[in-house]
């Protein structure tokens, strides 16, 4: 019996098949491939709050670069006259403070309306 008979024997309690000495010695030392663990697709990472937040915090620093960038390539004064006021200010800042106002009177149109649509549920509700 040979020692690949006796090896199988020991660990097993069986006899080897009847083909076991037939293999080379390369064969017998060559382990088996690995077990391949069953792939599954990859779980999807639910949105939240957070991510959301990421991302528009990320959109903000870009407009925020783009909105520095603007500032410095307008940097010439131009003249600004309205009714009776005429003032010399950086073309810039000037498109700086018409957007702010148009942002804070778009907030405040916006406040109002929803303001009203609550009064109205609240009131058709009772």
């Amino acid at each position: 019996m040979s020692l690949l008979h006796r090896t199988v024997r020991e660990r097993t309690g069986q006899a080897p098949p009847a083909d076991a000495g037939t293999s080379t010695p390369a064969e017998q030392l060559t382990p088996p491939p690995p077990a391949q663990p069953p792939t599954a697709a990859p779980a999807r990472v639910p949105r939240t709050r957070t991510g959301a937040a990421w991302i528009a915090l990320i959109a903000a620093a870009l407009l925020a670069v783009l909105l520095i960038v603007f500032l410095v390539q307008n940097t010439h004064s131009t003249e600004i006259s309205f009714l009776w006021m005429t003032t010399s200010t950086p073309l810039a800042v000037a498109l700086l403070i018409a957007a702010v106002g148009s942002v804070l009177l778009t907030l405040i149109v916006g406040t109002a309306r929803i303001t009203q649509l609550r009064r109205l549920v609240r009131k058709n509700r009772t």
